[in-house]
């Protein structure tokens, strides 16, 4: 696919700051090419479970209702997608927060919108099968465009 084709361009984000660098490279593709890019978080939750089978009685944990936590989870996203948005000039309409399986719903957004390009960071560290996450691999597998995927550094300690 020439470079020329990719107009419409997906960004996955997940807020941490060591993914500042798959920020910059999708936002340098969009300089380049002139492309849409639109900015895409999502909130990989399972909801606690009342009575664990592992534990055999139900937990005296105190946890708030499911049903709160996921508007807590989903408020807190929003917030930070409007101020990343802001910051890189992506139009409020082109702000999505999703809830899902992580790589499943990267790669359902990019069909839906029609998307020519995703932007992925990887983490993945360990040999040729690692050389991408979990995640990565998942998008890359399914994915029905183009995928970048840029190399996360890991932070030293």
């Amino acid at each position: 696919m020439e470079t020329e084709y990719y107009r419409r361009l997906l960004l996955a984000v997940d807020f941490e700051p060591e993914s500042d660098p798959v920020v910059a490279r999708a936002i340098q593709l969009r300089r380049l090419l002139d492309a849409r890019l639109t900015l895409l978080h999502v909130i990989e939750y399972v909801p606690p479970v009342m009575e664990s089978a592992y534990l055999g009685y139900a937990g005296e944990m105190a946890l708030p209702d499911s049903t709160e936590l996921e508007v807590e989870l989903i408020a807190v996203a929003r917030r930070q997608m409007e101020t990343l948005g802001e910051q890189l000039g992506v139009d409020s309409a082109d702000q999505l927060v999703r809830i899902g399986s992580v790589g499943h719903v990267i790669d359902e957004t990019a069909a839906e919108l029609d998307v020519d390009l995703v932007v992925i960071g990887s983490r993945g560290r360990h040999g040729l099968l690692g050389l991408f996450g979990s995640t990565a691999r998942k998008v890359l597998r399914d994915s029905t465009c183009d995928v970048l995927c840029v190399k996360i550094a890991e932070a030293r300690a």
